[in-house]
């Protein structure tokens, strides 16, 4: 980075997060930042219109709202026309859905109209709460059409705004808001979310959509780098600087010169490769391993990570200075399972792609409107239902090995693996109210004796505890820290760990009630010391 443009990287970090709660109001005139209840096409006899939605207003504004075989018309975001769901299994005598009392939804089903199955239960009438409708409530209709039905903010999106991004959540609108504010900044950007989010997809969006465009993006995965060879690989190396160093090495920082480097999983960067890092936000130098005189560089860098970078902090594992001069801005990408409106569009990306490939595109389009749905409404709830701990890439494979493990059938059917993956993670968990202001304590209310029997019942993992403890999750690492007979993994010695490890036979569930230790955290150090764990 050049000297002259580092200053906007000293300015306070600016973090845009990412929300998918919205409250429900009812008003005569929806405004654009208003929750309205929605319909979103999941699965529909013709596979290309999932995503399409229809804005429930009428509700939002106190009126009933009819839906039929024949109308109103879905759309699709962005568009202005659309069409009804025309499916001719779904009846003409129409499903109302009308306001109810604090908040909640009325869904009534007309006397042998469509039949509409909630949570696997044929349903004729149904009163949704707002805490249902925040999770998402899932509609099939004659065992052929899937909808999910929830609340959104009603804010339309404009056509060609996708910036190569699949989906029209309220969480993914976000994020596209967020890359359009930041891409034409010299400042650097952390990008936060689980593995498989989308990070670099948002990396590149910032990069294609700045003014380096055009100019070298290179993508780096600290992660993937051996510890002893990351100063090398990331800022060169003078010839004879190591062993094996037989000629001088460019580096990733000279390679990206005057584009973007984006470095994924930067929590895996070795200490005085965070040295490094800090000295070229700080001043736009550095110097090549073994080299006595600094180069100036000119580089835009993102860096990602799925790691909790403030336990780090805490534990030692990383560089407090580092992290804010990273996070010059801050986005952070909501998972899948926050973004269930989103699938149905994600579904349909991947699997054209995959039909495309084999020459059997014409599936998404059945010319018989009388056939069996090419992705039948069971499989397609079943998806919904998902948790997705892998997220946006564990979606793709799946879809991946549907279609091709199908191809030349009429309709996607799960085999036995495929089944067993899916059921291995459960259902989605709907959100947890917020507690109130009486369920709530401070840290000073909670015993020592409370704060290891909770950790014990909770196997170690600190989030739940805490939830459990009606604590917030920071303040129980200065409970721990303050427990004389509870320990960090990070003040483990090594010796004790490699002992446990061989006596446990490399299961981390069996460590972590040993040691009693985070197993996040021990988890880490197994890495760290190249040690493999069972149940990780």
């Amino acid at each position: 980075m050049s000297r002259s443009k580092s200053r906007d990287s000293q300015s306070p970090p600016l973090v845009a997060e990412v929300s998918t709660a919205f409250s429900h109001k009812q008003r005569t005139v929806a405004s654009d930042d208003e929750a309205v209840p929605v319909l979103t096409l999941i699965s529909h006899p013709t596979a290309t219109r999932a995503g399409e939605r229809l804005l429930l207003e009428g509700v939002a504004a106190g009126r009933e709202v009819s839906l039929s075989r024949n109308g109103p018309n879905f759309t699709r975001p962005g568009e202005t026309f659309g069409q009804p769901l025309s499916d001719p299994f779904v009846s003409r005598n129409p499903l109302v859905f009308s306001p109810g009392e604090g908040g909640r939804l009325r869904l009534r089903v007309g006397e042998g109209g469509t039949r509409v199955v909630v949570d696997g239960q044929p349903v004729t009438s149904r009163e949704f709460t707002p805490e249902e409708l925040a999770a998402g409530v899932l509609l099939e209709l004659s065992g052929r059409v899937v909808l999910l039905l929830e609340q959104t903010p009603n804010r339309a999106s404009a056509p060609g705004d996708t910036l190569g991004m699949v989906g029209e959540s309220p969480g993914l609108r976000r994020v596209r808001e967020h890359i359009q504010r930041i891409a034409d900044l010299h400042v650097p950007v952390l990008v936060r979310g689980e593995t498989g989010t989308g990070k670099e997809l948002v990396a590149r969006a910032i990069h294609q959509h700045g003014p380096r465009k055009g100019r070298p993006f290179l993508s780096v995965n600290l992660g993937a780098i051996p510890k002893e060879l990351a100063a090398a690989e990331l800022f060169g190396a003078k010839k004879g600087a190591y062993s094996g160093a037989t000629q001088d090495r460019e580096g990733f920082f000279r390679a990206a010169q005057g584009g973007t480097l984006f470095l994924d999983e930067v929590g895996e960067a070795p200490p005085e490769v965070q040295v490094m890092l800090l000295r070229v936000l700080e001043t736009g130098e550095l110097y090549p391993v073994g080299a006595q005189t600094p180069l100036q560089t000119d580089v835009r860098l993102i860096a990602a990570t799925d790691a909790n970078l403030e336990e780090h902090i805490r534990e030692g594992r990383f560089k407090a200075p580092l992290l804010h001069r990273l996070a010059g801005y801050e986005i952070r990408l909501p998972p899948l399972r926050e973004r269930r409106e989103d699938i149905g569009m994600l579904f349909l990306h991947f699997a054209r792609e995959e039909l495309e490939a084999i020459g059997e595109a014409h599936r998404l389009t059945p010319r018989d409107p009388y056939a069996e749905p090419w992705l039948p409404a069971p499989l397609a709830v079943r998806l919904l239902r998902y948790a997705w701990p892998g997220n946006i890439r564990q979606l793709r494979n799946i879809t991946r090995q549907l279609v091709i493990g199908c191809r030349g059938q009429p309709t996607l059917q799960l085999d036995s693996r495929l089944a067993e993956e899916l059921d291995a993670a459960g259902p989605a968990p709907r959100p947890a109210p917020a507690p109130t202001a009486a369920a709530r304590r401070k840290s000073t209310e909670v015993t020592g004796e409370e704060l290891l029997a909770a950790l014990r019942q909770h196997a170690w993992d600190l989030k739940t505890a805490a939830d459990a403890l009606g604590i917030p999750r920071s303040s129980i690492y200065d409970l721990i820290d303050k427990h004389p007979n509870i320990r960090r993994a990070g003040t483990l010695s090594a010796e004790e760990i490699t002992a446990c490890h061989q006596a446990c036979g490399g299961d981390l569930d069996a460590m972590v009630q040993r040691l009693e230790v985070s197993k996040k955290a021990l988890n880490r150090r197994l890495k760290e010391l190249g040690l493999s764990a069972r149940n990780a």
